[in-house]
C-alpha cells in the first residue's frame, strides 16, 4: 500500500515567509529553506527578526488569510488522493496550516508548533520530531507503507531519497543541479502522471 508524502509550501500554496515578509515590507524574511538547509537556524533569525520589528503571530495570521492554494493545486490533491493515501509533512506549523488546509479540502497534515505568549508574540517553536520529514516516512515504511514523496527545498530531499520513489516539485536550479537522480517536475500533470507510473 502506498503513502504520498507531500510538502507544503511551495508545493500546494504559496511560501508563507515570502508573502508576510512582501505585506510587512522586511526583505530579510523571504528566506526559505530552499536558502538556507539548517532549519532551526533559518526559524531563529526569523524569530529574532519578528521581535525586531514587533510583529507577532496575529500579523502573519493575516497575511495568510489571504493567501490561496497554488493554481490547480486543490484538483491535484483532490485526484491524488482518490488514488492513494495523502499525507502532508511540513516544516510549518499549526497556528499557520489551519486556515490553508481548509481551502485544499482538509488533508491529512503533520507539522510543527509556535509557542507564543499571551501578547502574541512567537517566543519559540516545537518540532514535531528531529528531521521530522525523513522520521515520518521511515515511521511509515516501518508500519507497512511504501511512500512516494515529492517537495521543492533542502529539507524534503531526506525523505524523496528515503522513499521508493521521490520527485522535485518547482525546486531551484540548485537543488536540481546538486540532486541529478532526482526526477524534478514544473507541472502538477507531470507529478501526478509519475506518481501514477509508480503506483500502476
Amino acid at each position: 500500500m502506498y503513502i504520498t508524502c507531500l510538502d507544503l509550501e511551495g508545493v500546494l500554496v504559496p511560501e508563507i515567509w515570502i508573502a508576510f515578509s512582501e505585506a510587512s515590507g522586511i526583505p530579510e524574511l523571504k528566506k526559505t529553506t530552499r536558502d538556507e538547509p539548517d532549519y532551526d537556524k533559518l526559524m531563529k533569525f526569523r524569530l529574532s527578526v519578528l521581535k525586531e520589528h514587533g510583529l507577532g503571530l496575529k500579523e502573519i495570521q493575516e497575511t495568510i488569510a489571504k493567501i490561496d492554494p497554488m493554481e490547480g493545486a486543490r484538483e491535484f490533491l483532490d485526484e491524488l488522493r482518490s488514488i492513494c493515501q495523502v499525507i502532508i509533512i511540513s516544516d510549518t506549523f499549526t497556528q499557520f496550516a489551519s486556515p490553508l488546509m481548509k481551502k485544499l479540502g482538509y488533508p491529512t497534515i503533520f507539522c510543527n508548533s509556535l509557542e507564543v505568549a499571551p501578547n502574541g508574540e512567537i517566543t519559540g517553536f516545537k518540532m514535531r520530531c528531529e528531521n521530522s520529514k525523513y522520521t515520518t516516512v521511515r515511521a511509515l515504511q516501518s508500519i507497512g507503507f511504501e511512500t512516494i514523496a515529492s517537495g521543492d527545498s533542502y529539507n524534503d530531499l531526506g525523505m524523496i531519497k528515503a522513499s521508493k520513489a521521490g520527485f522535485l516539485f518547482r525546486s531551484t536550479e540548485q537543488i536540481k543541479k546538486d540532486n541529478p537522480e532526482i526526477q524534478a517536475f514544473e507541472t502538477y500533470s507531470e507529478l501526478l502522471g509519475a506518481i501514477k507510473n509508480v503506483i500502476d
